[in-house]
């Protein structure tokens, strides 16, 4: 596997690192946990050195199982995990928390869940209207000088947010969703994070699966699953969609590859400092996304994808109202 580094901060990761949210949140059942550590160790074999997981994703399960999976390789890969959030009584209700106290106490969790010393790489989950960039990062800044932190990065933050935090504590790389499916992030924060010097974890890089050819008109999601309340997966959205899903499948049989892996070596050609964390709990699923380091797209191709894109209007919002409010703060 390749490495890439996160922008400037001299995080060195693999050219594809490993979402694990799936395994325990987010679209069903969790992933019975043999299998699921299974899943992450195979994934360490195969050169994947950059793992991703958050309090949230379970919640607290996924830091436990990650934890667990990683504990024999500590020492070779690098762990992030994220902070932001308090939860209701029930564990689903999420409330955005980033008060310094708070954070703190969300650090010893994930210390404690993740059984390491320290965290490669913390993020700001969601950021919190309630909390100035500022003393997050103050905190943030505090918690490296103490041991406890490698690096800092944001989620979903907006562009004035990536300034003003940077400005306290360099800022190693932003995750929030990028995809052939979702390009804003091209707009204003892919320049702001080449000149800033930040790196760039896309997540959803498949479109929660969509990307893959996997998901047609048609498709149904259970109620345990987030894209049943997504409205770029409901009914009318997914059959206007159809035809991004038809054109992939064309430029991938054209290069003898699989729509996901288009996908991903397109994120991988856009910047030398993205790194993806596509997701999955399927092991041949794993080796189809990892292979997706070694496809070369060529300038042309490129283009053509470019000119092919430019023809399909997406259709749907890709989150309910609630969270939209929640992204690009």
């Amino acid at each position: 596997m390749q490495k890439r580094y996160l922008g400037h901060s001299g995080l060195e990761v693999s050219a594809l690192g490993l979402g694990c949210m799936g395994l325990s949140h987010g679209y069903g059942p969790a992933t019975d946990t043999r299998q699921a550590i299974e899943l992450i160790r195979t994934a360490v074999e195969r050169g994947v050195t950059f793992f991703d997981t958050a309090e949230v994703y379970g919640p607290y399960l996924n830091e436990e199982v990650v934890g667990e999976a990683l504990k024999p390789f500590r020492d070779r890969v690098v762990i992030a995990t994220k902070f932001g959030f308090t939860f209701g009584d029930d564990n689903k209700q999420q409330i955005l928390n980033s008060r310094p106290e708070h954070i703190r106490q969300a650090v010893e969790g994930s210390l404690r869940r993740l059984n390491t010393e320290v965290i490669d790489l913390l993020y700001q989950h969601r950021v919190d209207p309630d909390v100035p960039i500022e003393d997050v990062a103050g905190v943030v800044k505090d918690l490296i000088a103490e041991g406890k932190v490698k690096h800092f990065g944001l989620s979903e933050a907006g562009a004035q947010t990536i300034r003003r935090a940077h400005a306290v504590q360099p800022v190693a790389a932003l995750q929030s969703e990028y995809s052939l499916w979702w390009r804003e992030p091209e707009q204003e924060i892919l320049p702001l994070l080449e000149e800033l010097g930040i790196g760039f974890v896309p997540f959803s890089p498949l479109g929660k699966g969509f990307l893959t050819g996997a998901i047609k008109a048609g498709t149904t999601f259970g109620d345990d699953d987030f894209r049943s309340k997504v409205p770029r997966f409901a009914a009318d959205a997914l059959e206007a969609n159809e035809q991004l899903r038809v054109l992939l499948a064309g430029i991938a049989a054209e290069k003898g590859v699989t729509p996901a892996q288009i996908a991903l070596a397109w994120l991988l050609a856009q910047k030398p400092w993205i790194v993806p964390i596509p997701g999955t709990t399927k092991l041949h699923r794993l080796d189809e996304n990892l292979a997706a380091a070694d496809v070369a797209l060529t300038q042309h191709e490129l283009r053509q994808i470019a000119q092919a894109l430019e023809t399909v209007k997406i259709t749907g919002e890709r989150y309910p109202a609630a969270l939209a409010a929640r992204v690009g703060r």
